[in-house]
């Protein structure tokens, strides 16, 4: 037997579903009060976030360190308001007052001189607060905004005024309404239907509010919260739909003692295959006579058979969704050997999220099934067992033509990787007509493309300085000037003890071009007798994020294969199986790295997702979708293999178990992906390019992973293999058989 079967994890489940069962009422109340406390409290403290990156170690975050401790206010947020006229100079005057009121605003602490470009008509003035980044809220935006607001002059927020606002709640009403549509088809009644979307709004009030209260306390960049909806409505949806499919298929069956009515037989009935319990439903006219009595449309079933099956429920599928869900957290936390924070907080935010969809499948909906009895049994709308029937029949009577052809299907989707470079995107590459595009876009044409992107040269004097006039800092300024990619500099500023100087540097080139990085090495290398540069700022910063993430992507990929093939053996006990579900899992992600160098980096097709052409991939996209979509991918690996696993060892038939396998868990892969698809490419509609690549590429991987792998590549290798797959060196038969209890329990969906 395998772990899920008859592990730890089973007996446990067991236990967790019988103390959610037995006060169902208490269940549902204490989820329902936590989740409004935490609605109170994000409406209360509001969501916090911070875009600021961390890269401990690196050159840049040692000049931003000292930049912290020698000057006050150096953590301070600091943006811009930009002042255009449509055809005359601007008033000089008028812009003076203008920034003298945004002055009075609170929580500013200053507003600089302002800046006029060589033909007066923008202009802007730095406005500096008395709060950190994550602490300037779109409020307190929308307060300065009105202060700078002039009579015949255009106003535009840039830099950290021009903050991406949240625009996903179109992307979470899309996967809604999509996955209660599959959920209707799939369950043939509505109440049904909204159980599972019930299950993942808890786990998004939950979770996401969870998250967004941390950002209170540690810095959380806002696409955690975003990549948190994601996650929290595709697996909180899914886990909840394995569970509500294992439960009515084993309410209305013939079943043993623990299950059966008062009045049916003791003994077994003879078992079912896979596609006939899928086929014979829930609801269906054998499936009344069956299951008790009947009254006014509702299948009503004795307490204790209830209470049994959704026990049974918890034990077998509630276990699979525990280890799928521990699979998704483990490779999360792979990411936090990658040495970059933002990777590590997407990791914990998101696996958070993934524990409470767990949390929320594995007792919250027990307690709601209890409570709603027979109502949920309705038939589904169609058989469809059938056809998966039909495809594996087709797969494994030609193994080699499906494991073929699916292979270089795949490979042709991944070949664009080999092109595939890390970068960093800017608010120019945000779609047009968006706050931070305009702002972005004026200050480029006015002042140059690299204002956007302004670098901080750090000294770090071997003696104090007794002002900046102090030759080295003449010295070092000349220098900085006089570097190939730098258009200006600003006044030396010295820190109150003489130590530490900073020089702001304007480079030629935007601040998601390469070139830019360029620029920065060479400001690391100069050498001015006494002084040690450090250069540093978001742009430097987000450089060398991009050069760590991929000197460390081959390592971070494999441990989180490692871990991954690790979780399948210890569940299977079959390290052939282990090492096939870590390749496909390779295969899965590489055709969404491919799709997303085609779309994003060489423009094919990117205009379809909002964007105006090609934009750099953000450096650390890749490596979190990779953690991400191994154990995303593992959830549908193991309620498949489970599910042949279980008809090997009752029959000892390899092309048997993997027909049986395919053809019971079918409709339920097939709905799961269907859910999980469509809710990731909503978020394709997102302003923010980064959530439009995290977007996609989930999709495309899950769309490739349930399709092409699981119904295709999967089952052809499994049937390749034969006994193989099932090999253990601990084994001492490749077959045993099963229980008469467990005989009665079909695959269908754990």
């Amino acid at each position: 037997m395998s772990t899920i079967e008859d592990g730890p994890l089973h007996s446990v489940m067991g236990r967790v579903g019988r103390l959610s069962t037995r006060r169902p009422w208490l269940t549902v109340t204490v989820w329902l009060l936590v989740a409004v406390g935490v609605g109170a409290l994000v409406l209360a403290f509001g969501r916090a976030t911070d875009e600021n990156a961390a890269l401990p170690g690196a050159t840049s975050q040692h000049g931003r360190d000292l930049l912290e401790s020698h000057f006050a206010g150096a953590q301070d947020a600091t943006g811009q308001v930009l002042f255009r006229s449509p055809g005359t100079a601007l008033d000089t005057a008028s812009v003076a007052a203008a920034a003298q009121r945004v002055a009075a605003v609170g929580h500013v602490s200053g507003v600089q001189k302002p800046v006029l470009s060589a033909d007066r008509r923008t202009g802007y003035v730095d406005v500096q607060f008395d709060l950190g980044p994550r602490d300037v809220t779109p409020e307190l935006i929308d307060d300065v905004l009105a202060a700078a607001a002039t009579d015949g002059v255009e106003t535009l927020p840039a830099g950290a005024l021009a903050r991406p606002r949240s625009d996903t709640r179109l992307s979470e009403a899309l996967g809604i309404v999509v996955a209660l549509v599959v959920l209707v088809i799939a369950f043939g009644g509505l109440l049904a239907a909204t159980l599972p979307l019930l299950t993942a709004v808890v786990t998004l009030v939950c979770g996401v509010g969870i998250i967004g209260l941390a950002g209170h306390l540690t810095g959380i960049p806002s696409v955690a919260t975003t990549l948190g909806t994601m996650i929290g409505l595709g697996v909180g949806i899914d886990y909840a739909l394995f569970l509500m499919t294992r439960y009515r298929a084993l309410l209305p069956a013939s079943a043993p003692a623990a299950l059966a009515s008062p009045a049916a037989p003791a003994g077994p009935a003879a078992p079912a295959s896979p596609a006939a319990q899928v086929g014979s439903a829930p609801g269906s006219r054998r499936a009344w006579r069956r299951g008790g009595s009947r009254r006014g449309g509702t299948q009503v079933i004795p307490v204790a058979r209830r209470r049994a099956a959704v026990v049974e429920t918890v034990a077998s599928s509630g276990s699979a969704v525990a280890f799928a869900g521990g699979t998704v957290i483990v490779a999360l936390g792979g990411l936090a050997v990658a040495g970059v924070p933002i990777l590590a907080t997407l990791g914990w935010t998101a696996g958070l999220v993934v524990l409470v969809a767990v949390a929320s499948a594995t007792t919250l909906l027990p307690a709601m099934l209890m409570l709603l009895g027979g109502r949920v049994t309705a038939p589904p709308v169609r058989d469809r067992a059938s056809l998966w029937g039909r495809l594996a029949d087709r797969v494994t009577r030609r193994p080699w033509r499906y494991a073929v052809t699916s292979a270089v299907l795949l490979l042709a989707l991944a070949a664009p990787v080999t092109a595939m470079t890390l970068g960093q995107t800017d608010a120019g590459d945000d779609p047009a007509g968006t706050d931070t595009r305009a702002g972005y876009d004026a200050m480029a044409a006015a002042f140059g493309a690299g204002v956007n992107g302004p670098l901080t040269v750090v000294a770090a004097l071997d003696s104090p300085a007794s002002s900046p006039a102090d030759a080295r800092l003449a010295q070092l300024s000349a220098a900085v000037g006089g570097t190939a990619g730098i258009a200006s500099v600003q006044p030396v500023r010295l820190s109150a003890d003489g130590t530490v100087a900073s020089i702001k540097a304007v480079p030629t080139t935007a601040p998601s071009d390469p070139a830019t990085r360029t620029t920065v090495d060479r400001l690391d290398d100069l050498r001015v007798g006494g002084v040690a540069v450090s250069v540093t700022g978001q742009t430097a910063i987000r450089g060398e994020l991009a050069d760590r993430v991929g000197a460390r992507m081959p390592f971070v990929i494999g441990l989180v294969v490692l871990l991954s093939a690790l979780l399948v053996f210890a569940a299977f006990r079959a390290p052939v199986v282990a090492a096939k579900a870590a390749l496909m899992n390779l295969l899965s992600v590489g055709a969404a790295y491919g799709v997303l160098t085609a779309v994003f980096q060489w423009g094919w097709g990117v205009t379809w997702t909002g964007l105006d052409g090609p934009v750099p991939i953000e450096a650390y996209v890749p490596m979190m979708l990779f953690a991400l979509l191994s154990g995303l991918s593992m959830d549908y690996e193991v309620f498949l293999l489970t599910a042949v696993r279980e008809s090997w060892v009752r029959t000892g038939d390899n092309v048997r178990a993997v027909r049986d396998g395919l053809a019971g868990t079918g409709v339920v892969i097939t709905s799961a992906a269907l859910i999980m698809v469509c809710v990731f490419a909503s978020f394709v509609l997102s302003s923010t390019p980064v959530v439009k690549m995290i977007g996609l590429g989930l999709a495309v991987a899950i769309a490739v992973d349930a399709t092409v792998i699981r119904g295709l590549l999967v089952p052809a290798t499994m049937a390749l293999l034969g006994r193989a797959n099932w090999w253990s060196p601990r084994r001492r038969s490749a077959a045993a058989p099963r229980s008469p209890e467990l005989e009665t329990t079909g695959p269908a969906s754990r």
